[in-house]
């Protein structure tokens, strides 16, 4: 071994040795829900007095200005701003942020994060301070949650420990927001998380014990302040058990119409389209306009249940407020307003139980109406939220009354089955279901990652590499193997691991053949043991950018595991069946077309999304689908966020329709049939897959930056996609920067076209007239020659060029022509070639890249036209990606070329 050899670390072992190091052992888990707890409690308090100062500024402003003026313009205002905080910075940070939460917490793919925790606060303190009549918890718990994932991120851990972490920040957050340290653990089992081991516990007791303390420090508990001032005092006695019974099921009837109301307000919003400002400022203003008409105690929205429970309401009063709550509570929520319905929950429960209480009252004559108002507010929790537990202990520790237990266990209880009975499952869970996510599936479809473990699925026969071998002799091995990597074994014990990538160490360090494989292994490689779950053997796979892990008991290799390992696993699973698992894309939706009579023998599907490249690109298509007698189709895609059901997204189409009126006027002019379409999509590629399937497309033609900075990739994300599942041919352009003067573009377009598309400063075109084709020998190239005859004619010379070349070794001392010349005769039979020169050029190079680069830069080629390359991983590790090489070395325009695949 070279005496350098040791200096050589891997980048990947030095992340190996720093994940071992921070592995989530308990000591960590403690310290990270300690930290949670802190943070949570922190923005919890300051959305509870950032709400409160506002809301009283708010109040004030009614001394000076008539309350029907001020209320609902501030109401106006204040909602707008907040709308259009979500709407810009943060989409997920609308609504409760519950039902987001719960969805994090089943693996669905929704950003939590720091930046929509902050968005969610200062959107909640500005919407709950306008007058808006939702709660604070909601959001606490989003912002908890979020605050948690970011701190999560600070330390490479798994999916599990990260789950275990987002779910103690939720009920740090509930427990802060309600001074209620037992219910947000509760709340972690009883509706976030449902697990019950050891770890998660502890990390949720902690986070929420530290939450609860804090808040209670900094922000006291206003409720318990309230009853000390009253001087209450609780009673329970046996005749008064009906009359909790009737409580309980009067609160379950009307928080199941409650829910279906929460439900049918959402989809009366998305009927109308409006932008989620527009939507929060007209709920602000209702609301503001609403409260304008109630007594100036009722206009501090944030303390109708302090006012009842004060005893300062009567009946009359308190059933105003009960009917005012549920209607503006509905008028909100649905228009996506950041607040929460457990404030609303607790009020309606309050106002009900009081209203018992006083009916009770004038029957048995010894009741205390505000006993029954605090019953309430956990009886009506109980049967929106579903969570009936965690409704009697927040009310418990709220007024630390034990004689409160036995009646908040009868109401809640019994709100709960009536409300469940009538609408069944978890009010946050419809909810998500109208965004297209259904949880329960979700949980039910990806067990398969959390019930089996990696000896489960592992390719127990593995085939190894000895350390002592050479890089020739390992070169041979992948050569001679379908697989992309294999662990390196001394003595029986795994040392390491060789993958593709391993191999451009050879041509960054001028490695010989016969260097020790051990000079450019990665040592130390990521490992994982028999029972590891699947869910944190995808995430290292997902996390690490590699494609498999060898599994090991202490340093012996037992297996490997890869990711066709995991996707066989979930076939089997899933028995065949072709639905995906996870977050799926939903289709795209057509929102605008055009169609013309389908004349042609085909189509060419045209994608446009860059205004400055869609004449050029339109113009080739065109001299195609006039070559072939094609039709065209043009379509533009639009993108939304994945929250977003595209069927359902509002989207501007404007500046699309304008690109494709160009497309149109082109047809008219060349008589060519062009019909054009809109799609809103999550995904672009799926969206082009998608309109291939519909339109029976025959080609694709679509720009081409020539390389792309995403890892794992070869082309880019869209473009990899389309070559390996698009089964019709593909033609990639990347425009060159060689420009001649020239009208060619403006003659086809008119002014009021071109003036709004293509950049002033665009009065150049590309030049057509030199064309220079690489021949391999693969079966693309075929397809390539095939096109040359409609791509010559965009040049403005009578006598086009085209140059073939094949690149030889040095070493060979004569060149094998057999190629060039067999691409020759194929030009030469074709029509419209009859004034075209065919040059054959056998191009001596030690680099396929640098010998068509230095060509072209010698020759200045206008056009090079590449075919796409069939050949492995291994060879693209080793050359590079020959296309995206020449693409990024020269300045002409480039034409990627793949054939039709075979089904």
């Amino acid at each position: 071994m070279k005496p350098e050899s040791w200096i050589y670390v891997s980048p990947l072992s030095v992340v190996h040795r720093f994940r071992t190091l921070w592995h989530p052992t308990k000591g960590l888990a403690i310290a990270e829900a300690s930290v949670i707890g802190i943070v949570a409690a922190l923005s919890a308090v300051l959305l509870k007095f950032g709400t409160q100062w506002l809301g009283t500024w708010r109040v004030e402003t009614t001394e000076f200005l008539p309350a029907w003026v001020a209320l609902p313009t501030i109401g106006l205002c204040l909602g707008f701003l907040a709308g259009l905080l979500v709407e810009r910075l943060a989409p997920e940070a609308g609504g409760s942020g519950i039902p987001q939460v719960k969805a994090t917490l089943a693996n669905i793919p929704m950003r939590l994060s720091w930046r929509v925790a902050i968005v969610k606060l200062l959107s909640a303190i500005i919407a709950l301070g306008s007058g808006i009549t939702l709660g604070r918890q909601g959001p606490t718990v989003q912002v908890g949650a979020g605050l948690a994932a970011g701190i999560s991120r600070l330390v490479p851990t798994s999916p599990d420990h990260r789950r275990q972490m987002i779910a103690a920040g939720a009920g740090a957050g509930l427990s802060a927001a309600f001074n209620a340290p037992i219910a947000g653990v509760l709340f972690i089992v009883e509706e976030l998380l449902q697990d019950l081991s050891g770890l998660t516990l502890g990390t949720a007791i902690i986070a929420s014990f530290i939450g609860g303390v804090v808040s209670r420090l900094l922000g006291g508990s206003a409720l318990q302040h309230l009853l000390q001032s009253t001087e209450y005092t609780s009673s329970f006695s046996v005749p008064e058990i009906p009359f909790y019974l009737v409580m309980g099921i009067l609160a379950g009837l009307f928080a199941a119409l409650f829910n279906k109301g929460v439900v049918s307000s959402i989809k009366f919003y998305r009927k109308f389209r409006m932008s989620l400002p527009m939507r929060v400022a007209l709920a602000g203003m209702i609301s503001g306009a609403v409260v304008a008409l109630l007594p100036v105690s009722f206009r501090d929205t944030t303390k109708w249940g302090d006012y009842i429970i004060s005893g300062s309401a009567n009946p009359t009063w308190a059933a105003i407020a009960f009917v005012a709550e549920f209607i503006l509570t509905l008028v909100a929520f649905g228009s996506g307003v950041p607040g929460g319905l457990f404030a609303p929950s607790l009020v309606l429960g309050c106002t009900l139980g009081y209203l018992v209480g006083v009916c009770q009252s004038y029957v048995l004559g010894a009741a205390s109406p505000i006993t029954y108002a605090l019953v309430g507010m956990g009886a009506f929790f109980s049967a929106v939220s579903k969570v009936p537990i965690t409704a009697i202990v927040i009310v418990f520790e709220i007024t630390m009354d034990f004689t409160l237990v036995l009646p908040l266990m009868i109401g809640s209880v019994t709100s709960y089955l009536v409300a469940d009975k009538l609408l069944p499952g978890s009010l946050y869970n419809r909810i998500l279901n109208l965004n297209g996510i259904d949880i329960e599936k979700r949980v039910s479809d990806e067990g398969i990652l959390t019930k089996l473990k990696a000896n489960d699925v592992m390719q127990e026969r593995v085939e190894t590499l000895e350390a002592n071998i050479t890089i020739d002799e390992a070169v041979q091995a992948f050569s001679c193997s379908h697989h992309r990597g294999f662990p390196i074994v001394e003595d029986n014990k795994l040392v390491g691991i060789i993958t593709q990538s391993d191999f451009l160490k050879i041509r960054d360090r001028n490695l010989a053949g016969n260097t020790p494989i051990t000079e450019i292994m990665t040592s130390s490689p990521l490992t994982v043991k028999p029972l590891d779950n699947l869910g944190n053997v995808l995430y290292l796979l997902d996390r690490y950018k590699i494609s498999r892990l060898p599994v090991v008991e202490g340093r012996r290799l037992v297996g490997i595991i890869t990711r066709a390992d995991i996707i066989r696993a979930e076939a089997n699973h899933l028995n065949c069946d072709s639905k995906q698992t996870g977050l799926r894309s939903d289709p795209s939706y057509v929102v605008y077309q055009t169609r013309s009579p389908s004349t042609g023998r085909g189509r060419l599907l045209v994608p446009i999304a860059n205004p400055d490249t869609a004449g050029i690109l339109l113009e080739m298509a065109a001299v195609i689908a006039r070559d072939r007698h094609y039709e065209l189709e043009c379509v533009q895609i639009v993108l939304v966020s994945r929250n977003t059901t595209p069927s359902e997204a509002q989207v501007r189409t404007t500046k699309s329709r304008r690109l494709l009126r160009q497309a149109e006027f082109m047809g008219k002019k060349w008589k060519i049939p062009v019909h054009t379409q809109i799609r809103v999509a999550h995904d672009v590629a799926q969206a082009i897959l998608e309109t291939i399937k519909d339109r029976h497309i025959d080609l694709i033609l679509m720009g081409w930056k020539g390389n792309t900075s995403t890892p794992g990739r070869i082309f880019g994300d869209v473009v990899d996609t389309l070559i390996h599942k698009a089964t019709c041919d593909l033609v990639l352009v990347k425009l060159g920067t060689i420009n001649l003067v020239t009208e060619q573009i403006t003659d086809l377009f008119p002014a009021e076209l071109t003036n709004k598309v293509t950049p002033k400063k665009s009065s150049a075109t590309h030049s057509f007239n030199r064309w220079l084709v690489p021949m391999a020998g693969g079966p693309n190239a075929s397809v390539a020659l095939k096109l040359l005859p409609a791509f010559i004619t965009l040049g403005n010379n009578p006598q086009p060029e085209i140059h073939l070349a094949q690149v030889f070794k040095p070493s060979e001392s004569q060149a094998n022509l057999t190629l060039l010349e067999q691409a020759s005769r194929q030009l030469l039979h074709q029509r419209r070639l009859n004034n075209t020169s065919v040059t054959m050029i056998p191009l001596k190079a030690d680099s396929v890249c640098d010998g068509v680069i230095n060509l072209v830069r010698r020759e200045r080629y206008d056009v090079i036209v590449l075919g796409a390359s069939r050949e492995g991983m291994l060879q693209h590790a080793i050359k590079g990606n020959i296309p995206e090489a020449i693409a990024s070395g020269v300045e002409s325009t480039v034409i990627l070329v793949r054939g039709a695949l075979n089904n």
